[in-house]
């Protein structure tokens, strides 16, 4: 006979699997054709054990999306594992902190970036905004789009803008670097690749890819935890693996592909309701353009009455949809 107690706490693991599986696949309804918004914002509590790349996982949103989403807060959070034991000698350290501290912060809660506006693209196939880390798979047919997070190309080795089609399909997939790859293993590691590095956990593919028909992109999974939501990767599209494993059951060939740059949104939602949602740009060539360009969009859409108040939210970008509101009068203030 099961003890009651085991009973229950095989009923809440088969619950945290279901859950947690299903968080990989959740679907947005669209929004109407003039409308960007799906999502919901979500605040978490910190508790013991949590940081930023576990909470990234949980929630399925990019590392650097929780950095930008949450300024000057520590990604360590609690600096502990899940089972008490300090991170590491060197992080023990550099992020010493004093009881009282931890008990403060463990208390405290943290944006999630679940709430986003759709980029002003065609509704088709699957577009990747470079800026927001962020590939979208529309489904119009069912009135639904998914999202994930994904990690880039490196600075140096940047992923470009394009447009292509799924081409192929690989399972288990064999890496082949190239020249270059190998050289920069080589400096930078200490490692002499192999000409071929079939699948397995040296292989940086994880168990599927994508490739991209008019190149040799590849969107495919990983052999390690860290790297989703950042500039990381060789030029390639990277995805947790569940990710790219639904990705790769559900997407068909000659489905579009479209890589986009696309740092500002904004949304007229409905009369009266203007959101907007800003990205750090990818290099600091393009950070200056969007200084001086971007702003003036943006104070076009706001107005020059009211754009002042939101210069912070410009110039410090958090990727949080931001809503625009008009100043309160000096009589609304004074009855608030």
């Amino acid at each position: 006979m099961i003890k009651p107690w085991r009973c229950n706490a095989l009923i809440a693991l088969l619950c945290f699997l279901i859950t947690a599986k299903l968080a990989f696949a959740t679907a947005y309804p669209l929004p109407p054709p003039h409308q960007r918004l799906i999502g919901e914002p979500t605040k978490h509590t910190v508790v013991r054990g949590d940081y930023f790349q576990r909470l990234a996982e949980q929630f399925n949103v990019g590392f650097l999306a929780l950095i930008a989403a949450n300024p000057g807060v520590d990604p360590f959070l609690t600096y502990q594992k899940p089972s008490d034991t300090l991170v590491s000698a060197q992080q023990s350290a550099e992020h010493a902190v004093s009881q009282s501290e931890k008990k403060a912060q463990s208390q405290a809660s943290i944006h999630i970036p679940t709430q986003l506006l759709l980029p002003f693209v065609e509704r088709r196939g699957i577009v990747i905004n470079l800026p927001e880390l962020r590939l979208y798979y529309f489904q119009p047919e069912l009135n639904r789009v998914h999202v994930f997070p994904v990690g880039i190309g490196r600075k140096g080795l940047a992923t470009p803008n394009l447009t292509s089609y799924i081409g192929e399909k690989r399972k288990d997939p064999i890496w082949r670097p190239t020249q270059e790859m190998k050289a920069r293993y080589l400096a930078e590691k200490g490692i002499i690749l192999a000409d071929e590095i079939p699948s397995g956990p040296n292989n940086p593919f994880g168990k599927y890819a994508l490739r991209l028909a008019t190149s040799e992109f590849l969107i495919h999974g990983t052999n390690q935890r860290f790297g989703i939501g950042t500039r990381a990767s060789s030029g390639c599209i990277r995805m947790y693996d569940d990710d790219i494993k639904w990705l790769f059951e559900n997407v068909p060939l000659n489905t579009q592909v479209k890589i986009i740059d696309q740092p500002i949104k904004m949304s007229y939602e409905k009369p009266g309701v203007k959101l907007f949602e800003v990205h750090q740009a990818l290099t600091s060539e393009q950070t200056a353009q969007q200084n001086a360009d971007g702003w003036q969009r943006l104070v076009k859409f706001i107005g020059e009455s009211e754009i002042e108040r939101y210069r912070a939210d410009f110039e410090k970008p958090s990727g949080l949809v931001i809503r625009v509101e008009k100043a309160k009068s000096a009589a609304q203030q004074a009855a608030d």
